[in-house]
């Protein structure tokens, strides 16, 4: 029986690094195996390229070579006159609570047999979908992936890739289909694939978020200063640790146990993050932009959901503050707006996390 397999991407903020565009496009390639697991694509501003001309990827790990999808869907309602039921709806783009509830978005792509694939940054990330889909399954990935898309269609892979991918609130069934999805990357080639059951993959994001939440914000209001060099400076370092380690302590109140041993510990982080000369983290380039940050699910929700353990975060609390204030302020010099209005509504569906309490 055929796997069929659709990705919906954002292309609007893809022409950048780790660009939601070129993740779903370099895994979406990597899936596509004719005729057991056909991909699809939801694209946006490239979708006249990649209709035309496919996806174009030079990669490290695979050579150069074209991914022509099944499909290509300027919009999601488009997929309804396909006629196909799709197997895994896979979400790649920019994680936004505050601005949209991507969950309600997808909905003309989901029916009763397909399980929702989230590869987006950030803890909290799945409630919203799996309160709007209930009886189906939740899979929730994270990434490390050194891609961008240099123009319209043309993805560069330009290191290692990692991924994790483990169910949530999904059940028996939950877990077989993650590893029946995890046993597709595998099958293309992604060797790092791992499959985790639900609590090792939550202790994953808040591992990654540990990075995120010190790193992201820090660049933006340093001033734009690169990942090697706020590790090289001694205030910033102290800086970066202590939310680091804010973050461990958090998600072991959180999770009911603290993180593996095997995971990096704040300052082998930090001691590898003194080689990435030139890394500039993807909320900077947003800033940079113009464009929406990942606040919520980057740093708001972390917060939030430590606060209903009764837990502080007041390093990320800081952070999380100015720069939600700091964005309102040029959304409103913009017009984008309206001045002194009240603030956002908070659309991150998390709730306490007791689930994952013993």
């Amino acid at each position: 029986m055929r796997t069929l397999i659709h990705w919906i991407i954002s292309a609007d903020n893809s022409i950048s690094k780790f660009g939601a565009g070129a993740v779903g496009c370099f895994y979406g390639s990597r899936m596509h195996h004719p005729p057991d697991a056909l991909v699809s694509l939801v694209c946006r501003s490239n979708y006249t390229s990649i209709k035309e001309r496919g996806v174009r990827l030079r990669t490290r790990n695979f050579g150069d070579y074209t991914f022509h999808p099944e499909h290509v869907f300027s919009t999601i309602e488009e997929t309804c006159g396909s006629g196909q039921e799709w197997d895994y709806v896979v979400v790649t783009t920019k994680a936004l609570p505050d601005v949209s509830d991507d969950s309600r978005v997808i909905e003309h792509a989901v029916t009763a047999r397909s399980a929702i694939v989230l590869i987006q940054n950030g803890v909290g990330v799945e409630e919203p979908y799996k309160k709007r889909f209930p009886r189906n399954v939740v899979l929730s990935a994270v990434t490390v992936v050194s891609a961008e898309q240099i123009e319209q269609g043309l993805v560069v892979q330009n290191r290692w890739t990692r991924i994790s991918i483990g169910p949530f609130e999904s059940g028996p069934e939950g877990q077989r289909r993650n590893e029946a999805f995890v046993g597709l990357l595998k099958k293309g080639g992604v060797g790092d694939a791992e499959a985790y059951d639900e609590r090792a993959l939550q202790q994953v994001r808040w591992h990654k978020i540990a990075i995120n939440a010190s790193m992201n914000p820090s660049a933006v209001l340093s001033h734009g200063t690169e990942n090697a060099r706020m590790v090289k400076d001694s205030e910033l370092r102290t800086h970066l640790r202590g939310c680091m380690e804010e973050v461990f302590q958090a998600a072991a109140v959180v999770l009911g146990a603290p993180l593996p041993s095997h995971l990096a510990t704040a300052e082998q982080i930090l001691k590898s993050t003194e080689r990435n000369t030139g890394g500039r983290p993807s909320m900077l380039v947003d800033w940079e932009k113009g464009a929406r940050m990942e606040l919520e699910v980057i740093l708001g929700n972390p917060i939030r959901i430590a606060r209903r353990k009764g837990m502080e975060m007041p390093r990320l609390q800081s952070m999380y503050s100015l720069l939600r204030m700091a964005q309102k302020r040029r959304e409103e010099e913009k017009g984008k707006i309206s001045k002194g209005s009240v603030d956002d509504k908070e659309r991150s569906g998390v709730d306490d996390g007791t689930r994952y309490a013993d």
